[in-house]
């Protein structure tokens, strides 16, 4: 079940989502819209599942950032969300689609526990520019049928982190190159 926008501001209230920072008017009949954060990565030549990818870190300035075709551009939310109680959805929208930008289409799923600021794979159909703190999405929160396992307390490649990560994929490949 979807939680509607006035269950996800009382589940703010009584602490069981976490939004950080929160703004009230920034949620919507079922969802939580998100914002772009301030730094990106940009993926360096060909990727390979087996290695570490390499990549050239940027702050797109106030004045924006021109997303390139056919480059690979991880991100990070503005927002650093959580929840032990839901489970999330972490989609672009309606207005970024609508501008050829292609976000988060592979790994929409938080699990519960999940409590970090988003990476964002991001590809653009045509140059176009992007603006730190933009509204870049929306958030749904699920509830969960059962019993709980919180996300943070598995062995999760990226329940620790905090920023942008690069594909973890070759800690499970044998053989992988580091």
């Amino acid at each position: 079940m979807i939680l509607t926008g006035p269950a996800i501001a009382a589940a703010i209230a009584q602490g069981e989502i976490t939004i950080e920072p929160y703004e009230p008017s920034r949620i919507s009949p079922n969802a939580y819209d998100w914002r772009l954060g301030s730094t990106l990565r940009v993926c360096d030549g060909d990727l390979d599942a087996a290695a570490p990818t390499g990549f050239t870190e940027t702050t797109i300035p106030a004045a924006g950032f021109v997303l390139q075709p056919g480059v690979l551009y991880l991100g990070v939310t503005h927002e650093k969300t959580g929840s032990e109680h839901f489970a999330q959805l972490l989609n672009g929208d309606r207005t970024i689609g609508s501008l050829g930008i292609w976000v988060h289409v592979s790994a929409p799923l938080g699990h519960q526990g999940h409590a970090i600021r988003w990476t964002l794979e991001i590809q653009a159909a045509k140059p176009v520019r992007i603006y730190p703190g933009m509204t870049f999405g929306k958030l749904v929160f699920i509830a969960a049928h059962g019993t709980a396992d919180s996300y943070q307390h598995q062995a999760a490649k990226y329940a620790a982190t905090d920023g942008i990560d690069i594909s973890r994929l070759y800690e499970e490949i044998r053989g992988a190159r580091p």
